[in-house]
This record gives structure tokens, sequence and C-alpha cells, in this order.
């Protein structure tokens, strides 16, 4: 719940209530609410403004999750893929874009023009196997060079996961990280 609250928009309400609360009180003769209006809210609103400025807004779910599907992620999903959907779903501070590092490690990166940008995920049930979708917006990133990365994704986000790539319409890659699951 917490996760899906932006910090800058409520330091920025928190802030501008206590900032004319504070102007109020300037005005009608009143020092002490006067003082606490000033130094808690208009340092507070600048603040909320600075979070706002730097915000990444969470990643969507673009389908939403069955009951056997969650099921399936409470049972087996690793804790890579719980770190990476938690990490997407909730509001970032001071990061360009959603997974920006680890693209960058994986060589997916090279510039901030080239970098794919993450616009949703989903999960799904892969032949009896959790699995969690990334779906990139991905115009100057080649498939050929998600495809020559595959194993090296696989590796980074940690043992017991497959990565699949496949290409969509519209420039758009969908990278799945899927549960190895024992035969």
């Amino acid at each position: 719940m917490l996760r899906k609250i932006s910090l800058a928009s409520l330091a920025l309400v928190v802030g501008g209530i206590l900032a004319a609360v504070g102007f109020y009180a300037y005005f009608t003769d009143k020092p002490t609410l006067n003082l606490a209006g000033f130094f808690y809210g208009i340092p507070l609103l600048l603040g909320g403004l600075a979070l706002k400025a730097a915000e990444l807004e969470p990643a969507e779910f673009t389908e939403p999750t069955s009951d056997e599907v969650l099921l399936l992620r409470e049972s087996q999903a690793t804790d890579t893929q719980n770190q990476v959907r938690k990490d997407i779903t909730r509001f970032r501070y001071g990061q360009p874009a959603h997974l920006d590092d680890a693209l960058e490690r994986l060589g997916l990166a090279p510039t901030d023009e080239e970098r794919p940008l993450l616009q949703g995920l989903r999960e799904v049930d892969v032949d009896g196997a959790y699995g969690l979708i990334l779906e990139f917006y991905s115009p100057l990133m080649p498939i050929e060079t998600w495809e020559e990365k595959k194993a090296k994704i696989a590796t980074f986000f940690g043992p017991g996961l497959h990565a699949e790539v496949s290409p969509k319409a519209d420039d758009k890659i969908e990278l799945a990280l899927i549960k190895i699951t024992e035969a």
C-alpha cells in the first residue's frame, strides 16, 4: 500500500498546508503558528518539489494477475523475480529509468538515448512455471542484440531463471524471466 503513495505528492500537500497556515498566522499576528508554518511548511514544500522533479513513476501491470499465477508466484518465484517486481512497481527517486543500472551492466544501454524503457510487466504461467514478463519499448536496440545477451541476462538475474526474448509490434520487446522447474 505505501509503495503506491508518492512521497513527493505527500510532501507537497503537507508542506503546502503548513506553509498556507504559516502565511495565515503571519497576517493574523499569531507568532507561534507562524513560525511552525514557515519553519516546517516551506522546507517540506521545497523538498516535495525536489522529489517531484526526480520522481520515476511505478511500472504498471499490463494485465491482471490470475489467482493461479499468484499461487505459482508464492511457491516458485525466486528472490530476484520478487525483487525486480517490487522495485519496478514502486515510486523511485533519482533514477532516469527503471532497471537502468541492470540494462547498462548487460550492455543493453550504451547511451541514455538507446536505453530501452520499461513500459509494463505481467505475470504468467509458462508450462507450470512462474514467469515475470517485462515489456520494454526499444526502438534503438535491435532484437538481435537482445538475443545475443539472453544467456548473460539469465545469469545476471540469478540462478534458477531462464530468459526468453521476443519482439512485438511497434518496437517493443518482451523479456521473460522464467523459473526453471525440476521435471
